[in-house]
Formats: structure tokens, sequence, C-alpha cells
């Protein structure tokens, strides 16, 4: 009985091979996906066109954890380094580091 050897590169081109498939499928797959949700998603256009909606906004308390398009940078009182933390979101989302 003769076992079948395998050179490293063959085996290697076969990886390689299956790898660039399993892509080919992805990419085919998000193609499948983006053509049966399109009705649902010009639906949820047209309703943010509808009721003019902003961008998105996680919390809606601390200045700085708004959307940077909702933030207000001139409030009185905003930060100082001794300020004490009273929003909840404030444990979540840190201050940014350049204003």
């Amino acid at each position: 009985m003769r076992l079948i050897s395998v050179r490293k590169s063959g085996l290697f081109l076969s990886f390689l091979s299956g790898c660039c498939l399993v892509l080919v499928l992805f990419a085919l797959h998000a193609n499948f996906r983006i053509r049966a949700d399109r009705p649902s998603l010009d639906q949820n256009l047209a309703l943010v066109r509808v009721l003019a909606l902003t961008d998105l906004c996680l919390f809606t308390e601390a200045r700085y954890t708004r959307n940077p398009s909702q933030a207000d940078y001139h409030a009185a009182f905003q930060d100082h380094p001794l300020a004490l933390e009273h929003f909840p979101a404030g444990s979540l989302v840190r201050p940014p580091q350049g204003n």
C-alpha cells in the first residue's frame, strides 16, 4: 500500500484556492442580500427624509457623548478638570481629547 505524498506548495495552493472561493461566495452573498433588502432600505430612507431625522445619537445628556454634528461647543460651564461627572453616559464615553 502506497501513501500519496503531497508537497507543501500543493497544500498551500489548495488552501489559497479554498480561501478565494470563500471570498467570492461572501461577495455573492452580500450582493444578494443588498438586492433582497433594497425595498426596506428605500422605505427607511423615505421615512428619514419625511421626518427630517439627523445623525445617530447614542446618548443625549452629556454634550461630548452626542454626535459631533449635534454637540454644542459654547455652553456655559461645560467641562473643567475638577468637574464631577453627573451624567450616567459619562462613565461609558470619555470626553474627546482635542477640545
